[in-house]
């Protein structure tokens, strides 16, 4: 079975590369580890933090842990760079755990691309930071975050 296009696809300009980091934030942002899989290719190598998922079933089922365990998940992502097939983003998000302590983490990814679009090839390095709920900044519904809200950048993150 081929797999489906899914554009943006490289070569990247920067316009298609900010489109596919926001539709990467999209993606997170549903929370739907499903639907977030298939954004990658079936045999799709990660580092994330200290761990190593490795295709599309390993994914998903890191996805959902990760849901479960950072509760009301917020993220923002920005282009930091990008060339051909990869783009390296920097990324923040804010969640709590279910003991109700909040944290924001502060991140960098790595991403390269099949020629279809789909990614191929993540390493992502994280870094958290526990704060108080007053702190946080994240504030939109649960889901997409909204067009006129600030990015990263705006934000002074």
């Amino acid at each position: 079975m081929t797999e489906q296009q899914r554009p943006p696809r490289p070569p990247f300009t920067r316009d298609t590369a900010i489109e596919k980091v926001r539709l990467a934030e999209d993606g997170w942002n549903s929370r739907d580890p499903e639907k977030v899989a298939l954004a990658y290719t079936a045999d799709s190598r990660w580092r994330n933090r200290a761990e190593f998922p490795r295709g599309r079933e390993q994914i998903r089922a890191f996805l959902a842990g990760k849901w479960q365990r950072e509760q009301e998940y917020r993220l923002i992502k920005e282009l930091w760079a990008f060339a051909g097939n990869r783009i390296a983003v920097r990324f923040a998000y804010e969640y709590r755990d279910a003991a109700g302590q909040w944290f924001r983490a502060y991140g960098n990814e790595n991403w390269e691309f099949a020629d279809n679009g789909l990614m191929r090839e993540r390493h992502a390095s994280i870094n958290d930071l526990p704060i108080e709920e007053s702190e946080r900044l994240f504030r939109w519904p649960q889901g997409r975050r909204p067009d006129d809200y600030p990015g990263l950048s705006e934000l002074g993150l």
